[in-house]
């Protein structure tokens, strides 16, 4: 009789211990679902944006999860005064933003011009006479391309200056990618948002874009 009590008492204590553990397994579960579901903001995002510049998986890729987000995008002039925006914000004050312009810049001037602001440690690439930079500061997001673009209509009094498309990427707030993956996906981005800039200023030179930069390598 004690062998079978004692065999009750293990079993309805196994019993018990089963139940609860279904019971924390679920409620993990409910919070998880939850959590994703309150979270859900950039995965409701369209695929693409910004007429194709910008995809879903790169905002995932620098952004953290948020509640809500939402995308905008706008076109201003044309020629020498063409200017592209596009950007992301979120509930959680987390912001990806991009432009190109069309501006009279020559490629030292433009690489000056990060370097004389004090942004001095940067990595850059190139391909021929298209240029990509990014800081180097692990805790900033922050890139810049350089495609150089004669526009339809010069004025006179810059008629021997070389005008360029310059793409600019950057993220204000908390980012969920940090250093070299940040680099490389806001480089992505500016040139994307440079590349659709382009050819949308029609500029006079015949140049074959490629569809994607190099790759900055082992710059961490």
């Amino acid at each position: 009789m004690v062998e079978k009590s004692r065999r009750s008492r293990t079993l309805a204590s196994w019993e018990t211990w089963k139940v609860l553990l279904l019971f924390f397994v679920a409620l993990a579960v409910f919070c998880g679902a939850g959590w994703a579901f309150l979270n859900k903001g950039l995965y409701l995002l369209p695929d693409e944006m910004c007429d194709g510049t910008l995809a879903q998986g790169t905002v995932k890729q620098v952004l953290p999860n948020a509640q809500s987000a939402g995308s905008d995008s706008d076109r201003q002039g044309k020629g020498d005064r063409l200017r592209v925006w596009c950007k992301v914000t979120t509930s959680n004050d987390s912001l990806l933003s991009g432009r190109a312009r069309v501006e009279p810049v020559s490629r030292r001037d433009w690489l000056a011009g990060y370097r004389e602001s004090g942004q001095q440690q940067v990595v850059q690439i190139s391909v021929g006479e298209i240029g990509a930079l990014a800081q180097l500061d692990p805790d900033t997001g922050a890139s810049s391309v350089y495609v150089p673009c004669t526009p339809p209509e010069v004025p006179s009094y810059n008629a021997s200056q070389p005008y360029a498309v310059v793409g600019e990427a950057w993220v204000h707030g908390p980012a969920k990618a940090k250093g070299a993956p940040l680099r490389q996906a806001l480089t992505d981005f500016a040139y994307q948002l440079t590349r659709h800039a382009y050819d949308l200023a029609e500029c006079k030179e015949s140049r074959d874009l490629p569809e994607k930069l190099p790759r900055y390598g082992d710059h961490r």
